[in-house]
């Protein structure tokens, strides 16, 4: 699950009530969010954290009874511009962690708020005034 020399800071599976029994598993490795799924096919999904441009979190009563939930991620990204993180444990807190570490990976990257506007909404001569709204 790991490459060489990558440090995971995360890691958690796809829960059912309290037992992480699926082949769905979620992790964070060099700013990236990492989702495997499969048993006998395996799919990869990659996330660079700095695309998350938005974190909520969701909850059941039985997920607040096994303390698990869903952790959505609205991102600016090809693929997929919403990840759900289902049944996670403790999302609370996975909620939190992610939103550090997405603000960190901008702030490393110097990505500032004008990297996820869509293109109809561009300053292309730089003048403070979005020219697609004129």
């Amino acid at each position: 699950m790991t490459t060489e020399n990558a440090e995971i800071l995360w890691n958690d599976r796809k829960h059912h009530l309290w037992f992480p029994l699926s082949f769905t598993s979620y992790y964070i490795e060099d700013d990236r969010l990492m989702i495997k799924k499969g048993l006998l096919s395996t799919t990869l999904d990659e996330t660079l954290l700095y695309r998350i441009i938005d974190i909520s979190f969701q909850q059941t009563l039985a997920g607040k009874i096994f303390g698990t939930g869903n952790v959505i991620l609205k991102t600016k990204a090809d693929a997929s511009h919403e990840i759900v993180l289902e049944n996670i444990a403790k999302p609370l807190e996975v909620r939190k962690m992610l939103s550090k570490l997405a603000e960190e990976s901008r702030d490393k990257r110097n990505v500032v708020g004008k990297e996820f506007y869509s293109s109809d909404h561009m300053d292309l001569d730089g003048d403070g005034i979005c020219d697609f709204d004129e």
